[in-house]
């Protein structure tokens, strides 16, 4: 049975009919054009899949579309600013941490990720040990 999701991606309200068994991986990249989503392994243990939802990170390939509904998504394509990359990105060019650039999406959203939550918990010096100890949060 098909369904129509809505959902906000890169900053753009979008909206899609899906099937229920449909990834967001599968949404992002067949539907709505966005291939720097990659599904590397088919088993969610490698991270090229990584997509920002509400701000946390999510293997892409394990989320159902119609779970991302009403929420906001952001992917490879939506961290730079036009021309202009992420620091995380540039940091990645400037490091020559590409390999074969299959895997480095799913590698700079991770990052870029690990980077706000570590800022997050530092900002919040009350809260800092739980940061730390959230699985969203690890050291």
């Amino acid at each position: 049975m098909q369904k129509t999701v809505s959902l906000t991606v890169n900053g753009k309200p979008v909206s899609a009919t899906v099937e229920g068994r449909t990834l967001l991986v599968q949404l992002l990249r067949e539907q709505l054009g966005l291939t720097g989503t990659h599904v590397g392994c088919d088993t969610s243990q490698c991270g090229a899949c990584v997509v920002h939802v509400d701000g946390e990170a999510v293997k892409a390939c394990t989320l159902l579309a119609l779970q991302a509904e009403g929420r906001s998504v952001l992917t490879i394509e939506g961290v730079a600013t036009g021309d202009t990359l992420h620091p995380m990105q540039e940091a990645f060019r400037n490091n020559h941490a590409l390999q074969c650039g299959f895997c480095t999406p799913g590698m700079v959203t991770s990052a870029r990720f690990a980077s706000i939550s570590r800022a997050t918990c530092a900002a919040a010096p009350a809260i800092t040990t739980s940061c730390w100890r959230s699985p969203r949060g690890r050291r």
